[in-house]
């Protein structure tokens, strides 16, 4: 795969202010200068052959927001000497995200120093087995996909019910005095006002010091550093509630006449309820990574292998490619490799879509995740780790979730000086209110510059994009459709005209035998066993295709004589004392046989883009026969899907204009670019560029320079390697259905994306003047700050539930052929 990238973790991002300073930290690293910010991830992708991890880890420490570091032990074994512990700290180091690597000659280890998930331990310890030593990681270091998420979410819960617990007194202290006059002189009868004060200042002080921590932890050095963020905005709004009611509580005196009121409830609530949307935050991007834990969760943990004679059960992590393996009926297959014995179907459902199992025998390929059926088969491993066909499509998945389209480069300019704007605004909040505000301006004042600072925070703006594309890229993933390169989800959406290869895109891509027509008293099947049986010795796909038609019917195919190839023109030869002729009309003028009806019947064949043949026996025409490249079954209604989205269909193709207008006619394709030479097909793409962006399909490797050409290039799965390298977007299975999944979760993404976009900008606009005080010489409306903490953990929340109803986008061609759900789809309802 070109473009290599790996992903490490980010610790300390909470907005997409943060998100952008993190990443130009990044950029300013020399070989960085691709690198991306993933905010739902929070994760930073980089180029592997880019900078060092040292200079990455040291940047991003500088700005504020440090790399999350791991270490990993390997267990090492047949290191004898300080060369052997020097060969194997250079493999460890040589892993992309690897700060340090020491090991241990003494006890047979090996620590790893890393920024964290950018490669796992099975990841170094195979790094260690391709120089010839043994490692493998210790057991209890192989965490579960999803456990780190879920660690994180758990810890924000007990923060928050931690915080409730506090605040909750503190609310009906204060709040339930101003609801209830008659609380508020019971409050006053019993403990006092004061006591009820210093009870909130002992809780509130509890709430800004335990759970609220991390704000101050993280916000405040932000500031310093001249580089606020959302922590920034939470740490100075509810730091200053907080410390005007300690003045008013202890020294009252100090203040103006009237404005000694305590905002301990409000510095508490704005606590708990953003640590309540955060909780909700981090579940709900718990989410977002399902598709890739479904993914995940194909792959087999463990094989029986057979070494030095005996079969053993291992982790798959320590496969080795050469590693012949044992698959037990059920079982699924670990890794890809080729079958050396035994004979199975084997269901490649997960990958392709295809229902009916596919047989594999000696010398057939098998691919990891698979599950083998009734039969037994052993194979020789040929792809582990990384290299395997699942794992490939799994960071394909990664990265385009971790990608940034060009609609986030606006997001990203806006919010780098959001942060700063809005504590501007605040302050001038503040000095207006002072100014001009009714008395006690002082108190107007705090509330309302507190309420500015807590509802401007742009959680919602840094969150908007990047989760709709973790979770529309995801669910791509479930309808067979690899987005390899991000910015093609975007792309595709605004593509207005896609053309197709024909050969194995619109059809399936070899000859089929489709009409047989005898002339006089010819017995059908005898001729077609004549036929057959001189075509068996030719090795012309067209050959092939008359012998599987002949197999198919059941018919066999006596042994042929004296069988001559006359090139372009045909085959002849003696069968069962026949004397057999088949080819073209040409063959036939120069033999002088007359085709009679079957002259008229070869004009009509070819009208329909089918190749007529002509078959005779003993000097009498006898049948003509023909042969097309069918259209495979699901791309009618293909084709009229991409219509109803408003795409303009062509077709290119080497093929006669008369085949391609004939194939184009009965598919109801736009516009044919016929004839076209191999090298040819750039250019025609580049006589389709008029109509808009455009969208090429195709799956061989004469397709992959125009993949490449095209504004998004789509490559058929079952293709070749070179197409799909060439694509921004590959089709896991041949189904050309999947062209219509890419457009249409490609559309409904960004639909997505603008709708979070649009809630989270507008959101700002319309609320930081009422929170502000716009409204109050109109109506008396002040926000108070709870109300805003809501309101801003709403934004976020919104955001989130919004991206995550992509999950259940359904592929839109209800009405095609039957096509069974893949591993990573939900099974039908019985």
């Amino acid at each position: 795969m070109t473009d290599e990238t790996y992903s490490f973790r980010v610790t300390g991002m909470t907005c997409a202010g943060c998100a952008g300073r993190a990443e130009r930290a990044l950029h300013s690293v020399e070989g960085a200068e691709q690198a991306s910010i993933n905010l739902a991830t929070n994760t930073a992708a980089v180029p592997e052959s880019g900078a060092s991890p040292d200079a990455l880890r040291d940047a991003l420490a500088k700005a504020g927001y440090p790399a999350d570091v791991e270490t990993i032990t390997l267990d090492v074994h047949q290191m004898t000497c300080a060369s052997c512990v020097g060969r194997v700290e250079k493999a460890l180091t040589s892993v992309p995200g690897v700060l340090d690597a020491t090991a241990n000659l003494a006890d047979e280890s090996a620590s790893v120093e890393l920024l964290g998930g950018s490669a796992t331990a099975a990841d170094l310890a195979r790094a260690v087995r391709a120089i010839g030593y043994e490692a493998s990681p210790r057991a209890d270091q192989r965490p579960e996909p999803g456990d780190r998420k879920a660690r994180e979410a758990a810890h924000l819960a007990r923060m928050t019910i931690l915080a409730t617990v506090l605040t909750l007194p503190v609310f009906v202290l204060e709040m339930g005095g101003h609801l209830f006059p008659a609380f508020h002189h019971w409050i006053a009868g019993t403990i006092g006002t004061e006591t009820s004060h210093l009870v909130q200042f002992v809780l509130t002080t509890l709430v800004l010091a335990v759970p609220g921590r991390q704000f101050y932890l993280k916000g405040i050095p932000a500031l310093l550093r001249r580089a606020p963020d959302m922590n920034s905005l939470v740490a100075v709004g509810t730091f200053a509630a907080w410390s005007f009611s300690v003045v008013a509580t202890f020294a009252p005196g100090v203040l103006p006449a009237g404005t000694a009121n305590v905002y301990y409830e409000a510095a508490a609530v704005i606590v708990t309820l953003i640590l309540l949307g955060r909780t909700l935050e981090a579940r709900a991007k718990g989410r977002t990574g399902e598709a890739i834990r479904k993914l995940m969760g194909l792959q087999a943990k463990s094989a029986l292998v057979r070494r030095d004679g005996e079969e053993r059960e291992i982790s798959v992590d320590d496969i080795v490619a050469g590693d012949l393996i044992r698959v037990r009926p059920g079982e699924k297959i670990a890794v890809d490799g080729e079958v050396t014995e035994g004979a199975s179907y084997v269901d490649e459902s997960m990958l392709t879509g295809e229902p009916v199992p596919a047989e594999k025998s000696p010398g057939a390929e098998v691919v990891g995740g698979t599950v083998n059926g009734t039969g037994s088969l052993a194979f020789r491993a040929t792809r582990v780790g990384r290299d395997t066909t699942l794992s490939q499509i799994i960071r394909m998945v990664e990265q385009a979730q971790s990608a940034k389209l060009p609609i986030q480069s606006l997001v990203n300019r806006i919010t780098a000086w959001f942060v700063p704007a809005v504590m501007t605004v605040a302050l001038l909040t503040v000095v207006a209110w002072l100014a001009v505000g009714p008395e006690p301006t002082l108190t107007y004042a705090l509330v309302a510059g507190v309420a500015v600072l807590i509802i401007a925070c742009p959680c919602a703006m840094g969150l908007a994009t990047p989760t709709s594309i973790m979770v529309g890229t995801g669910r791509a993933a479930e309808l067979g459709v690899l987005f390899r390169k991000g910015d093609a989800l975007q792309t595709l959406h605004e593509a207005r005209v896609v053309a197709l290869d024909k050969t194995g895109t619109l059809t399936e891509g070899r000859p089929e035998m489709v009409d047989f027509e005898i002339s006089g008293e010819h017995d059908p099947d005898r001729v077609l066993s004549l036929v057959a049986a001189l075509e068996a010795r030719s090795e012309h796909p067209i050959a092939d295709a008359i012998v599987r038609a002949a197999r198919t019917r059941g018919i066999a195919a006596p042994d042929a004589e004296e069988f001559q190839s006359v090139t372009g023109f045909g085959v002849t030869g003696t069968v069962d004392g026949h004397a057999v002729i088949v080819g073209a009309r040409r063959l036939f003028e120069r033999e002088g046989i007359d085709l009679g009806p079957l002259a008229d019947a070869a004009e009509a064949l070819a009208r329909k883009g089918r190749t007529p043949l002509f078959a005779a026996v003993d000097g009498t025409a006898a049948a003509l026969v023909g042969v097309a490249d069918p259209v495979k079954a699901g791309t009618p209604a293909a084709v009229e899907a991409l219509h109803a989205l408003g795409l303009k269909v062509a077709m290119i193709t080497g093929d006669s204009r008369a085949t391609a207008e004939a194939i184009a006619s009965e598919l109801g394709i736009d516009h044919v670019v016929a004839e076209v030479l191999p090298d040819g097909k750039v250019a025609a793409l580049e006589s389709l560029r008029g109509d808009g962006k455009l969208a090429f399909v195709g799956d061989g490797i004469n397709d992959a320079p125009a993949l490449a050409a095209a504004d998004v290039g789509i490559a058929i799965g079952t293709g070749t390697d070179v197409a799909i390298e060439s694509a921004d977007v590959v089709l896991v299975s041949g189904d050309i259905g999947g062209v219509v999944n890419a457009f249409h979760i490609s559309a409904r993404t960004m639909t997505n994306i603008r709708q979070n976009l649009f809630w989270a900008f507008g959101y700002n606009v319309l609320l930081i003047p009422v929170a502000a005080g716009i409204l109050y010489p109109l109506n008396g409306t002040l926000l108070s700050p709870m109300l805003a903490a809501g309101a801003m953990a709403l934004s976020s929340i919104f955001v989130l539930s919004n991206a995550l109803r992509l999950r259940w986008v359904a592929a839109p061609l209800a009405e095609a052929p039957p096509r069974r759900a893949t591993a990573l789809e939900p099974a039908p309802a019985e």
